[in-house]
């Protein structure tokens, strides 16, 4: 178990920004930053980032929390290991309580595969730089590339040794059970003997994000028909490979600052162009690009040069999954590089220099790429040419024609002269194949079980929530109870007209007997208890970090930062951001009041009720004058703050 010390010095030094911003381009807007979700895909920046709050939250798909939930997410770790990773990211040290043999036993078993893949890359690193025959046979091919001491360093590159059961002795000689061994696809088991699948190879550690290992790629160095040249991990609980880009995590800082990702085929492709000062590079490892590996890239560029060799083999590859890198709104351009060179040849020869002037001359966009390469490949065949306008058209769908309609009608106006076809026609059949995808996707959500959001209703449900009387919706009840929390944790400390502050003044008009929702009474008296206790309230982070998971969780939803209005409803409508001080008292005044006419509407019911038992007609009046005097404050509250929210249960 950590020491709770070592959490909250976790706590203290993480920095939300600084995290999250070593997995996804943040942008200042205010005092908050955006960026596009990276758990879900979007086209427009619904991500919001506080560092004043230390949470996140995306009005798009609902995802909230702190820098720990964020890392949980993202590499989907265990909390512990969450903490772990952000101590080792700020270099503290963690202190953890003695445990027993069964609860070592037990965090083994839950970690299990990201464990022995550290174990297994550490010990093919080793071997590679400590084992003669590491140094003889690996260190030797990879000195034959080109590859210098820091670069096998950075990349954590390894060596299995030919005797065929060198590591499996070793791993199991740590207490890692051979079931596990297999999964990993480290060793195999031949008719009940196991030995290393990788001996004999070199080994490429494929790192996630975070730097943490998925998988190994291993080539082997011998001639053998027998055996591919390069085997990877099989797909197990950590590795899937269409989610994977080999070389993220050594790029990322260089991809975000330079605003442009290079995508190439290979490990050793990326290796070289980093030694070589070209940092801003990733390998899909020799699959198509898909959806998810898109989604990687995107968090920090929409910007993607793919390259690839000058061969017909290299052309067939860059032609792939370039529709779905346009459907997502990237800027792709490809680069095909001369004959019989690739990336690694090429930059190894010329050098970064040459190599980025290189590509900055050879830089064509897909449409472009595919008009050049389909119509060598037509020549004079209407087959052929009718066959490559309809790939053309349903490429020129992919662009998104709201935010790039200039950009789609450019490549129709080229693509028409360059096909020789009427561009009426062309644009017909872009429509066409625009309105057979939407109708796909249509047929596809009414096939789904329809879910609701989380806080993304429409304007109109909003406003039908609003006017459902009090009494009737629970959920508008405790939307008011959530909203007085958090007025109380956001405003607590600032000043209140004739009270000393926002929580003084709560505390003396609004009485825990009012909260019906169990985590809100319950926080509530936590935020008292330590406001008597400490004589101070409680800062923000004593919520957003708080050691009960699901009040975390319910807090980076609930004071997430607000979406500011957009630059172009400042310019065409005049509406800006309330912000100052009016806009807490507003708060504060609006919320207050809710719980004010509760208060007032549970006095008029004891009233009604008392009336009808009292048979004495002078207290009956008394009971009838108060029964007026409430209505009369019930009236008040209404007309000055309206009646859409704060509408009566018992008079509409």
């Amino acid at each position: 178990m950590i020491n709770p010390a070592s959490i909250q010095e976790v706590m203290n030094r993480a920095d939300i920004v600084d995290v999250i911003g070593q997995f996804v381009r943040l942008k200042k807007r205010g005092t908050n930053y955006i960026a596009n979700c990276p758990f879900h895909n979007e086209k427009t920046p619904s991500f919001n980032v506080s560092p004043a709050k230390g949470i996140y939250k995306c009005f798009g798909c609902g995802k909230a929390g702190n820098v720990v939930t964020f890392v949980q997410e993202h590499e989907k770790l265990t909390y512990p290991e969450a903490i772990h990773w952000l101590a080792d990211y700020y270099k503290i040290t963690i202190e953890e309580t003695e445990r027993t043999p069964e609860q070592q036993q037990k965090q083994l078993a839950e970690e299990g595969l990201r464990i022995l893949n550290e174990f297994a890359a550490t010990w093919f690193h080793d071997t590679l730089l400590k084992n003669e025959e590491g140094q003889l046979i690996g260190m030797s091919y990879f000195k034959q590339r080109g590859f210098r001491k820091e670069i096998i360093e950075r990349f954590r590159l390894g060596y299995n040794p030919e005797g065929g059961d060198d590591f499996y002795r070793a791993v199991t000689a740590k207490g890692y059970k051979a079931e596990m061994l297999e999964r990993a696809g480290l060793v195999k088991n031949r008719n009940g003997s196991f030995h290393d699948l990788y001996r004999g190879r070199v080994i490429f550690p494929i790192q996630a994000m975070t730097g943490r290992i998925l998988g190994f790629g291993a080539r082997i160095l011998k001639s053998n028909e027998k055996s591919p040249k390069y085997i990877n991990s099989p797909e197990n609980e950590l590795y899937v490979k269409s989610k994977v880009l080999y070389g993220m995590y050594q790029s990322r800082q260089a991809i975000g600052r330079q605003d442009e990702c290079l995508l190439v085929e290979g490990y050793t492709d990326v290796i070289s162009l980093h030694q070589g000062g070209v940092e801003n590079v990733v390998s899909s490892s020799g699959t198509s690009l898909t959806e998810d590996q898109l989604r990687l890239i995107g968090q920090l560029t929409k910007n993607l040069t793919i390259l690839y060799d000058g061969d017909p083999a290299g052309i067939k590859a860059a032609l792939r999954g370039l529709d779905m890198a346009l459907s997502q709104s990237f800027n792709v351009q490809l680069v095909l590089l001369p004959e019989g060179e690739d990336p690694d040849s090429y930059v190894q020869k010329s050098g970064s220099a040459k190599f980025h002037e290189y590509l900055k001359e050879h830089k064509q966009d897909v449409i472009s790429f595919r008009l050049e390469i389909g119509l060598n490949d037509a020549g004079k065949d209407p087959v052929k040419r009718s066959k490559l306008v309809q790939e053309i058209a349903e490429s020129i769908s992919r662009i998104n024609k709201a935010e790039d309609f200039s950009l789609q009608s450019h490549y129709i106006r080229e693509a028409a002269s360059k096909l020789n076809v009427d561009e009426a026609g062309l644009v017909n059949l872009v429509n066409k194949n625009i309105r057979e995808r939407i109708e796909n996707e249509q047929k596809h959500a009414r096939r789904e079980e329809a879910i609701p959001k989380p806080e993304m209703l429409t304007i109109e449900q909003e406003q039908e929530i609003e006017n459902i009387p009090l009494g009737k919706s629970k959920a508008s009840e405790e939307q008011q109870e959530w909203q007085l929390l958090k007025i109380l944790i956001e405003y607590g400390h600032m000043a209140y007209d004739g009270f000393e502050s926002v929580a003084k003044m709560i505390e003396d008009r609004i009485g825990p007997d009012l909260l019906e929702q169990p985590m809100v009474a319950r926080l509530f008296e936590e935020y008292y208890e330590h406001y008597r206790h400490f004589g101070n309230t409680p800062l923000l982070h004593f919520f957003t970090n708080h050691t009960d998971k699901s009040t975390r969780d319910k807090m980076a939803s609930l004071l997430h930062p607000q979406q500011d209005i957009s630059g172009k409803w400042k310019e065409k409508y005049g509406i800006e951001s309330v912000t100052g001080p009016m806009i807490y008292t507003n708060d504060v005044d609006s919320t207050l009041s809710y719980f004010e006419l509760k208060k007032i509407l549970i006095i008029q019911d004891q009233v009604t009720s008392r009336l009808s038992q009292e048979s004495d007609p002078l207290t009956q009046k008394v009971l009838q004058e108060k029964f007026i005097d409430l209505r009369k404050m019930e009236r008040d509250i209404l007309k000055r703050h309206g009646t859409v929210v704060y509408k009566s249960h018992k008079y509409k």
